[in-house]
């Protein structure tokens, strides 16, 4: 038997980082409209615990599920992907 589950990941962006070792990312998927078949962009929103990486705003990560961290926490920010580029 393997001791690794497959768990669920996500990539989405970074919205706010304000929290305690916590972050929200903002995840987009695009669907398409069931009747008029336009593609929309919907966006959700998950807290992600971070432990070991730091970060920003605007950054690119991937999001992995885990158990219950807190009442709303089920996500862990496993890596960043792209950091942000904030001019100014």
């Amino acid at each position: 038997m393997s001791d690794k589950k497959n768990n669920q990941s996500l990539i989405g962006k970074v919205v706010s980082s304000k929290m305690q070792s916590t972050v929200s990312v903002e995840v987009a998927r695009v669907i398409a409209h069931p009747v008029y078949k336009k593609r929309i962009k919907k966006h959700k929103r998950f807290l992600s615990h971070v432990s070991g990486v730091s970060p920003k705003v605007g950054d690119v990560v991937r999001i992995t599920s885990t158990k219950p961290i807190s009442k709303n926490k089920r996500w862990r920010v496993s890596e960043i992907l792209q950091e942000s580029s904030n001019l100014g």
